[in-house]
């Protein structure tokens, strides 16, 4: 990039001088860039004594400041985020309860589904009772509905999902003490209510001393006021005199630079600087002037760089800063101490490089200009205006710990109102990057702008985000309240002697609620930031989070006015619609806001402050203090997993490190808080009470969990709990922990005291579930065993019994000694009493879910899937048990035989099956349903190529191995037999054998004798609610079973109702007449008889002509039923399949009923929506029942249905009377016309009129008496419409008669009647306007009347009718019929137009005849001349109103057309310009100046022949009409009409002249004679080749001959098209 030029004007935004090294704070990698020039000894000497100064000043000064207002606390923010909803107690009523029963979580079936109880149906000849579980009164514990569909699933699930548990410290609940939270937004003070955390964010130390000796009166006095700090080694302070104070951290006052100098005639200090190396210390002056000075040797100037003096400035012979100009930032570059950088308030920004050389005098300074023009500098050549710049922000790269090639380069940023511009100055000025201002910045926001650098530093920890041992240089900056980190790289050149390629790239960006002034790194990863409000923020660097932010007005920061009048044009003039425009100018900051090693630098009015983010030890200890222990704990482990703030508080990314450094401090809070809280509660047992004792405990739980360090709970902790007798506490936090498996083994005492607490809780079942969740190696297994059969635990029993002594057995033991008292004593049993009990009622259910889970290969309860060894040992030992047929003796050498009878000596074969099957068979069969799906029965061959019998096995594996499906239904087939279980139990064993032999045809062999009974079994099901379970099971077996006779099993599945299986068995041998009665009989599934009728009847079934009558047979049987289902698809079906059949289902229903008009309807007017079949052609009888039934149910559809039928369809005879009853006359009126029976027609509807007529005045008559029982108002209104819409129906007949007579007339070319005589059409227009004037009349003396004694009888004051409403309504009867007159005769010959006086007149006669008839009538019935008055009132008020429309539509026309033409004279006018003089094609002039040819002679020529034409035209006007054919010669044919351009060419001009008065809205007229005529001028003056030119939209102008030639030359494509009026349309060749 090259350096800016004078003429550029760049600008920035306000922002702090970054002319220090910035370092990271303890437990980070050093950074200072002392280790490159001093070594290490002398930083950590400096850090030292900063501590030592903060810890002194914190010790000896007791602060009169105010209390922070800070928002924000690590902590707390973590631990109020994502807050579970948990209990705040963590109680037991915290924790979700189960059920007192399992039953309902045994099986997975609804609720609701039904039980055997209520529903039995016992055989006839049975007398064995069901089993137990199914007896009445006692109820089902397992539904018997879809037994086989169901899937036990255990009470205990895994994981559980009871009490979810905090996963981390910041979801943790129930501690409340000093909440705090850091707030995403910039709260002021007053604006939250919530407290300020225990620890101070920042430690802030006022240095008493300093500020004694520099803002004490003699101390201003002597050295001025400071406006200044810069801190490196030293603290150094600038002043209003020009004199630089600098003080050690011991707070002494060692140097004292400029007094006796000319640094004090140059007026106050406004920058200043401190060399890498410490040694060197510049400042810039409010004169321009800069001065260095060597500490070693400060009394002169160790370089003096001045400003421009008058004649350097006229002859512009150097660079430099302008006399009188304030130096507002200032920087040394790398190492040197004569390489330095500078910016003032103008906007402009020096280089400056001195020679070297001895003494001040001895050396020269060379300035280079790098940003910025000089006041008298020429306006730059684009022309635009210039804006007022200033440099908000500037900084030199500092140096780093590890050398880079940056460090060489002199990198200087600088920030302008505009562009972020980034300079190396070594070995020569470049630009290496811009960035212009975000379009993120709030408009009309404060001005603002800021930067800082952070230096490449070597890490003692690879960096975790990026993996590299080396941080990169990154550039931080700011406009208004956006902030922006940049990331620069360093890509090597291929040339060792050029620098390497810089790569500028914005990795992230933050936005503020308000305008930042300062920033600053106060580590690799820290930032903070000063906003205008002057609150402090720090934001971690690469989440760009907020982590604290409190107030820092009381410090006072100080702050001077820099840029408001150098940028006083760029704040709003009263023009809010600028966004560009900003709102204010802010102070600069820049020069009071420094950090250093880690530590905040404040300059304040009063004083000079150093501030220290607390660490997170600091924190920790302050909790402590303050008596919040639970909230150290949380804040450790927060630190400890990473989730707080761990970069601001000092904690390293690294989380082993971290780890080493928080866990003993973690481990020693919960030690000291155990032992604090406990001590308290000795002492008062009210101030830890017990609810803040299971606070303690979660929040310890989550840190040892979080620390790995469980033997801390059971240890030290469960010791304090137990000897204060809360361990109850203890355990019920340990609780969730044990469920999630996070905890599982845990010692024999804590498992003591927890079945003590839980049982005396009454939690039984929360304690197992908590068992059943433990490691069970590490358990007492006699302790536990002993504790579970004592409280009844069984679901934990056997969960030790299986997994820790791998004992299948056992357990099975203990829940079938349940069920010997509930089988054997029935006496008992039947008192219902005893299944009330919880150990035999609920317990021995449990044998269920334990057999489905085990010979599964599940973990009985949780649901786990075994190992393939272990499962394989748990299934032969249950089969072996249950089938082996003997009792058995357990444990295996015991000598204790289990028996079922104990009372009597024997015991039947399969004891324990029977037991179980006796008790409760659909459960048994259900999980052995289940079983059987488990691969263990496929056969003995497999499981021994699986290994199983490849060792020595005991007896109960060898026979448990051999066991398979056959072998489990044989037994079963021999012990449920009828004479030992009644139908109840035994149906379940038939749906069993159905399914499975269907499910496993290859492993099971069964006679087909077992499987005919056992499908007679299925149908004589015992219960209702067993019907669907044995139909679905009937159907599996005989998808695999085919019986001998399947005849002589229809009975059985027609009594059991087996819909399904009949239809099958139908279909299957095409009896397709009983399959469509089955579809009748089925209930459920009636709806598919319409299909099942288009799948019979179709063509392509190819049915016989008997099967066909069947199937039309049971139609007619069940016609009433198929309509009722639906009488539309009913219609469409017979319509598509058995046409013949619809007079017969017509007649089937009843007679006009609804049902009949909607199958018509679906036939003769289908819905097109919902039916794709058109209209049935029926024969007359349907269309006239149909038109009867639709006079009842759709009287208004009846004319318009009527219009559309073909007159032959309807005869008159049979439809009037139906049509008048229902009143339906206007089709009456239609169907009469039709029949040429006009004048009847207009008599009936003249007589229905007067009905209505009659009824209204009846109505009105009465409405006085009953006014309060109808509604008479709407009434009334109702009779006028229907007048109103019978008096349309007179309309529409008499223009019908018209018309016809019309064409009567046409062909028989009678003679015009007399004057006198009226013609049949006009009679009867004449009667309907007697009507109907005669009609309003009348009513309306009764509607409206005259007399004013008339009044309601009622105490109402208000009208019953609302006359005027009513009014309207009557005389728009006379109005519509004398519109329609006038329309009809007025236009009746408007088809033969030739003789316009002619037609008119004959319609002015009919009317007049009409008009003449109807006055002389009235005058005979109406003597009375108010009456005659009224009727031509109403008439001429028809007129009148046709009158008005017609005028207002004429006055909307007329605007319209004079908008529309004015805006085409306009374009016309308008025209188009060509944007140059010369022919794009031959580079020829065209128009304008120097256009060859004498273009005005052949202007006037064709203004000559454009005169002739127009006489041509005038004279052939008075002539008569030229035959086709003629004046071709005088009138020549126009070569072109027009071309278009915008893509489309348009020729604009004719010739030469090029007026813009020629284009036409882009389109021109190009005329042959015009042509000619230039043609011809051409013959006299060959040297002037006119011709027509063409203009395009595009504003491109050719000759046309030229255009024509080079769209020859380009042969393919043309660029010349015709529109579709015939004229030529160009395209441009060069924009298409």
């Amino acid at each position: 990039m090259s350096l800016p030029s004078p003429e550029r004007d760049d600008g920035a935004v306000s922002m702090e001088d970054s002319d220090h090294l910035d370092l990271p704070p303890d437990g980070d990698a050093p950074s200072s860039d002392e280790e490159t020039i001093k070594g290490e000894r002398e930083q950590d000497q400096i850090h030292d004594e900063i501590a030592d100064i903060i810890e002194e000043e914190r010790k000896g000064i007791i602060s009169d400041e105010p209390a922070e207002n800070g928002v924000v606390a690590n902590r707390y923010r973590q631990l109020l985020r994502d807050r579970d909803d948990a209990s705040e107690d963590g109680s037991a009523e915290g924790i979700p309860r189960r059920a007192g029963s399992p039953i309902d979580s045994l099986l997975s079936i609804p609720d609701d589904s039904p039980s055997l109880q209520g529903s039995m149906v016992s055989s006839p000849g049975s007398s064995r009772v069901p089993s137990l579980a199914s007896r009445p009164g006692l109820g089902s514990p397992t539904p018997s509905f879809r037994p086989f569909d169901r899937r036990f699933q255990s009470r205990i699930a895994s994981p559980s999902l009871l009490s979810p548990r905090p996963s981390s410290p910041s979801v943790l609940s129930g501690h409340n003490r000093h909440v705090s939270m850091s707030s995403q937004f910039l709260l002021g003070p007053g604006e939250t209510e919530t407290p300020s955390p225990p620890w101070e964010v920042v430690r802030w130390t006022k240095l008493k001393k300093l500020n004694g000796q520099a803002f004490s009166e003699a101390g201003k006095r002597n050295f001025g006021s400071p406006t200044c700090i810069a801190v490196s080694a030293s603290i150094v302070l600038g002043t209003t005199k020009g004199i630089i104070l600098m003080f050690d951290y011991s707070q002494n006052l060692k140097m004292i630079i400029g007094p006796g100098t000319k640094a004090i005639e140059s007026g106050p200090i406004t920058a200043i600087a401190i060399s890498a190396d410490h040694t060197t210390v510049a400042g810039g002056h409010a004169s321009g002037d800069i001065f260095t000075w060597d500490t070693s040797r400060a009394s002169r100037p160790f370089l003096h760089i001045p400003p421009l003096d008058s004649s350097q400035l006229q002859n512009r012979t150097m660079d430099g800063h302008l006399p009188n100009v304030s130096i507002t930032h200032l920087g040394f570059l790398g190492t040197r101490h004569t390489a330095l950088v500078s910016a003032d308030d103008r906007g402009m920004a020096f280089s400056h490089l001195a020679t070297r050389g001895t003494g001040a005098l001895g050396r020269t300074v060379k300035t280079v200009r790098i940003l910025g023009r000089y006041p008298d500098a020429p306006p730059p050549s684009s022309g635009k205006p210039l804006k007022p710049s200033t440099v908000l922000a500037f900084s030199p790269l500092p140096l780093g710990n590890v050398e880079r090639a940056t460090d060489s380069m002199g990198l200087t940023a600088m920030l302008t109102p505009y562009l972020l511009v980034i300079v190396s100055t070594t070995p020569v000025a470049q630009t290496q990057h811009k960035s212009a201002r975000p379009k993120d910045v709030a408009p009309h926001s404060a001005m603002t702008g800021c930067l800082a650098w952070f230096p490449a530093v070597k890490l003692k920890v690879p960096d975790p985000s990026t993996g590299s041992t080396m941080s990169k240089v990154k550039l931080v900056y700011c406009w208004s309240n956006v902030l922006t980190v940049l990331d620069v790289d360093e890509i090597p050149s291929d040339d060792r002697d050029k620098p390497p390629m810089l790569k500028f790239k914005a990795r992230s960006r933050w936005k503020c609620e308000e305008a930042i002034v300062a920033v600053q790194w106060l580590s690799r990863s820290v930032l903070t930031v000063l906003t205008i409000t002057q609150r402090l923020i720090v934001l971690e660097d690469r989440s760009m989070r907020m982590t604290e932010a409190f107030d820092l007005i009381h410090k006072y920061i100080y702050h001077v006015d820099l840029f408001s009048k150098q940028l006083h044009n760029l704040v709003e003039q009263l023009d809010e619609d600028d966004t560009s425009m900003h709102g204010v100018v802010a102070d600069a900051f820049y020069m009071s806001f420094k950090a250093y090693k880690g530590r905040i630098f404040l300059l304040g009015f009063n004083d000079v402050s150093i501030g220290a983010l607390s660490n997170w030890a600091d924190r920790l200890i302050a909790l402590m203090e303050n008596g919040d222990y639970i909230g150290a704990i949380q804040l450790a482990t927060s630190y400890y997993t990473g989730d707080a703030n761990k970069l601001t508080v000092g904690l390293p990314e690294d989380a082993t490190l971290r780890h080493r450094m928080v866990r003993e401090k973690i481990m020693e809070i919960m030690s000291a808080s155990l032992k604090y809280a406990f001590g308290q509660r000795e002492r008062n047992k009210s101030s830890v009470d017990d609810q803040h004792l299971r606070q303690l405990a979660e929040t310890c739980f989550v840190a040892c969990q979080s620390v790995d360090d469980l033997d801390f709970l059971f240890g030290d902790m469960y010791e304090w709990y137990e000897d204060a007798e809360v361990e109850g506490i203890f355990l019920e936090v340990l609780e969730p922990y044990i469920l999630e498996k996070t905890i599982s083994i845990v010692p024999p005492t804590a498992v003591k005291a927890m079945v003590a607490h839980y049982v005396s809780k009454g939690w039984e079942s929360r304690l197992e579930e908590m068992i059943c969740h433990m490691e069970t190696a590490t358990l007492d297994i006699d302790q536990i065993t002993t504790l579970c059969k004592q409280h009844g635990l069984y679901d934990a029993l056997i969960y030790v019994w299986n997994q820790a002594l791998s004992d299948y057995i056992t357990p099975l033991i203990d829940l079938l000694t349940l069920l010997i008292p509930l089988v054997r004593n029935a006496n008992y049993t039947n008192s219902g009493n005893l299944m009330e009990d919880e150990i035999f009622g609920v317990n021995a259910l449990k044998v269920f879910p334990y057999l489905s889970y085990t010979l599964t290969g599940r973990v009985y309860p949780t649901g786990e899937r075994m190992t393939e060894e272990v499962a394989s040992q748990a299934k032969a030992e249950l089969y072996w048990f249950l089938f082996s047929g003997k009792s058995i003796e357990w444990p295996k050498g015991s000598g204790k035989v289990f028996l079922t009878n104990p009372t009597q000596g024997d015991e039947p074969s399969f004891p324990y099956l029977r037991m179980i099957l006796q008790y409760d068979a659909p459960s048994l069969l259900s999980a052995l349903n289940e079983a059987f799906e488990d691969s263990f029965l496929n056969g003995s061959q497999e499981k021994q190529l699986n290994g199983g019998t490849g060792k020595d096995l005991p007896e109960e594996q060898i026979f448990g191995l051999t066991v398979d499906r056959q072998y489990i239904i044989s037994i079963l087939l021999e012990i449920m037999n009828p004479a030992d279980f009644a139908p109840e139990d035994t149906i379940y064993l038939d749906m069993f054998i159905a399914r499975n032999l269907s499910k496993f045809p290859q492993y099971l062999l069964i006679p087909g004798s077992t499987l005919s009974k056992v499908l007679a079994g299925l149908c004589n099901f015992p219960g209702l609610d067993l019907a669907e379970d044995a139909q679905l099971s009937a159907e599996y077996l005989l998808s695999v079973y085919q019986p001998p006779d399947i005849s002589t099993m229809i009975p059985l599945f027609k009594k059991a109702c087996f819909y399904r299986i009949l239809k099958r068995i139908y279909r299957n041998d095409k009896q397709y007449g009983k399959l469509l009665q089955t579809y009748f009989e089925d209930p459920e599934d009636q709806e598919e008889a319409f299909q099942c009728i288009a799948e019979c009847l179709r063509p392509e079934a190819g049915l016989s002509k008997r099967q066909v009558q069947d199937v039309h047979d049971v139609i007619k049987r069940h016609s009433q039923d198929l309509v009722s289902l639906d009488p539309v698809q009913a219609a469409q079906t017979l319509a598509a399949y058995a046409p013949d059949l619809h007079r017969f289902v017509l007649d089937s229903l009843e007679e006009g009923s609804e049902l009949q008009f909607t199958y018509l309807q679906a036939l003769l007017e289908p819905d097109s929506e919902t039916s794709e079949q058109p209209a049935s052609q029926l024969d007359r009888d349907f269309v006239e029942q149909y038109v009867q039934l639709m006079c009842r149910y759709n009287p208004s559809h009846v004319s318009d249905y009527v219009g559309m039928v073909q007159a032959t369809n309807l005869r008159l005879d049979k439809l009037l009377p139906t049509m008048e009853d229902t009143g339906v006359i206007d089709a009456v009126v239609i169907l009469m016309a039709r029949e040429g029976q006009v004048q009847d027609a207009m008599g009936r509807l003249t007589k229905h009129l007067e009905t209505l007529e009659s009824a209204l005045q009846g109505l009105v008559a009465n409405a006085d008496e009953h006014a309060d029982d109808l509604d008479i108002k709407e009434t009334a209104e109702d009779l006028l419409r229907s007048l109103q819409k019978y008096t349309h129906v007179g309309i529409w007949l008499c223009q019908g008669q018209m018309k016809t007579s019309k064409k009567l007339n046409a062909i028989g070319r009678r003679g015009s009647p007399s004057p006198t005589d009226l013609s049949p059409d006009e009679a009867l227009w004449l009667e309907l306007i007697d009507t109907t004037v005669q009609i309003t009349r009348r009513l309306s003396s009764v509607v409206a009347p005259s007399q004013p004694d008339r009044v309601s009888s009622t105490a109402s004051p208000t009208p019953v009718l609302d006359s005027d409403k009513l009014v309207a309504l009557l005389r728009s009867l006379v109005q519509h019929t004398f519109t329609a007159l006038m329309t009809a005769t007025t236009t009746q010959t408007s088809a033969a137009p030739s003789n316009r006086l002619v037609s008119n007149s004959g319609g002015s006669l009919t009317f007049l005849r009409i008009l003449r008839a109807f006055l002389t009538r009235a005058a005979a019935k109406s003597p009375n001349l108010a009456d005659l008055r009224a009727v031509l009132t109403s008439i001429f008020s028809a007129y009148a109103y046709e009158e008005s429309i017609l005028q207002l539509s004429n006055r909307l026309l007329e605007q319209q057309l004079f908008v529309n033409v004015k805006e085409a004279v306009d374009l016309r006018q308008r025209g188009w310009r060509p944007r140059g003089s010369t022919c794009e094609a031959c580079g020829k002039r065209v128009w304008g100046p120097g256009v060859s040819g004498n273009v005005f002679e052949a202007w006037e020529e064709k203004q000559a022949i454009e005169n002739r034409k127009r006489e041509e035209k005038k004279a052939g006007l008075s002539r008569p009409p030229a035959t086709p054919g003629k004046g071709k010669e005088i009138s020549p044919r126009r070569e072109d009409d027009s071309y278009k351009g915008k893509g489309k060419s348009v020729d604009t001009g004719n010739d030469n002249h090029p007026s813009e008065e020629h284009a036409t809205n882009g389109k021109q007229d190009v005329q042959n004679s015009t042509v000619e005529a230039n043609g011809s001028i051409s013959t006299r003056r060959k040297d002037q080749p006119l011709g027509p030119l063409v203009v395009l939209a595009c504003r491109h102008i050719y000759h046309k001959a030229c255009l024509d030639l080079l769209q020859a030359e380009q042969g393919g494509k043309s660029h010349r098209e015709v529109d579709e009026f015939g004229r030529e349309v160009y395209r441009c060749p060069i924009d298409g």
